[in-house]
């Protein structure tokens, strides 16, 4: 068990699509699961996430997607929705049990076709796919995931999925990150390690970018707490990504409580930061190359 599915009860399964170079990844959560997020950038792509805010009535989720396809592949949630209704979870409204699916975009339609976007039949693939453990690299949503494109394209390096966690004091933390962000990734004195060594100046095209990421724990938390956990995740993406929330970018982070134990919210800060920090620069790291469009970053770093 590895990034979110080292907290019992969470699986993450993946629809990988090679030939068109995209792709999907449903974090699925145990029932009581308290969710609330955070979407930063100027450019997101997003499904149910208002009712992520404190204050709306529904405090859990039950699965939460992430997807290639830029906004064609909010579609996928269709079928991620459809599998949960066949196993009778979500808010029951009376009439009927109404799945609870927040989801997020990245862009990668300028990678393999462009007709290549995750839909219905993808997303209720990748629940069937759901195991306890993280499958990493240029799988699920970070099929077409790419780095560095301060230059436009031809400075890009791989992007993927990537997955930590740990522990302390009796609570876990684990994160998944789909790592496809204008910027560069570095490491804590700012060193590169994926992206381009010369940042050009001036306006940038909009080739496609973001990272989207899953934060999920066993601890109890409010709707309120969870939320606050999501706002500080995106430290750890400042962290990682250099620049990071820009205009071009639609980052999203999730958080995820399943409510087993009780911890201090800066412990879990802390967990949560370190945790995510990792899975961005795993996921450029254990990423194989992408012939004809972005290479893989060498063992140290960059191209």
């Amino acid at each position: 068990m590895n990034g979110p599915t080292a907290i019992p009860g969470v699986r993450v399964g993946h629809h990988t699509d090679l030939e068109g170079v995209t792709g999907c990844t449903v974090v699925l959560c145990p029932e009581g699961t308290v969710g609330s997020g955070e979407v930063r950038g100027g450019a997101p792509g997003t499904r149910e996430t208002d009712l992520l805010r404190p204050g709306m009535l529904v405090e859990h989720v039950d699965a939460v997607l992430l997807t290639g396809g830029s906004a064609f592949g909010l579609a996928a949630a269709d079928g991620v929705v459809r599998w949960l209704e066949e196993r009778g979870r979500g808010f029951d409204a009376g009439a009927a049990r109404v799945p609870i699916v927040p989801a997020a975009v990245l862009f990668d339609l300028g990678v393999g076709s462009p007709d290549a976007r995750p839909g219905p039949a993808e997303g209720y693939a990748a629940c069937e796919a759901a195991a306890d453990a993280v499958e990493e690299g240029s799988v699920g949503a970070g099929t077409g995931a790419t780095v560095g494109k301060l230059r436009g394209p031809a400075g890009a390096v791989k992007g993927g999925i990537g997955a930590a966690s740990g522990s302390a004091d009796g609570v876990t933390v684990g994160a998944l990150a789909a790592v496809n962000p204008l910027g560069n990734v570095v490491d804590d004195e700012g060193t590169l390690i994926a992206g381009v060594e010369d940042e050009a100046p001036g306006e940038v095209p909009p080739w496609g970018n973001t990272i989207l990421a899953v934060v999920a724990t066993d601890a109890r938390l409010t709707r309120e707490r969870a939320h606050l956990l999501a706002v500080a995740c995106h430290d750890a993406l400042a962290r990682a990504v250099r620049p990071a929330h820009t205009m071009w970018d639609g980052d999203t982070i999730f958080t995820l409580a399943t409510g087993a134990v009780d911890a201090p919210q800066p412990l879990l800060e802390r967990l949560a930061d370190d945790a995510l920090v990792q899975a961005i620069r795993r996921a450029v790291r254990v990423s194989g190359g992408l012939g004809g469009v972005a290479p893989a970053v060498r063992p140290g770093g960059s191209r």
